[in-house]
């Protein structure tokens, strides 16, 4: 089973950091979304009041021990270290796109004449 850390930005600007093994469904419930009566009143306490939230970051881990560590880890950063680690991530996932286009290129043939 795979453990996510992940940080959200409130409608507030603030930041919340959390543990799932669910992401989809965890991101849903702090927003009031969901097929129960109880949506709106579940969710952190702290993000009920600051919706709508939107996922800035998130990173997998092996287990339970390691999510809760890292995400103290987080919570314990600056404000302004959250934003480096956020776009530290965009960074490296946009540099990766760039990547996969580049292998997909296609190869010239130099059998052809």
């Amino acid at each position: 089973m795979s453990f996510f850390v992940y940080v959200l930005k409130c409608s507030d600007d603030t930041f919340y950091t959390g543990y799932t093994t669910n992401l989809k469904n965890r991101l849903k419930v702090h927003n009031g979304e969901g097929d129960t009566k109880s949506a709106k009143t579940t969710g952190a306490k702290y993000t009920r009041g600051r919706r709508p939230v939107i996922l800035y970051y998130n990173e997998e881990l092996k287990d339970k021990s390691s999510a809760m560590k890292r995400e103290y880890e987080i919570k314990q950063f600056t404000r302004k270290q959250k934003e480096e680690l956020i776009a530290f991530k965009k960074n490296n996932m946009a540099k990766g796109q760039d990547r996969k286009k580049e292998k997909k290129k296609p190869k010239k043939d130099k059998d052809k004449k």
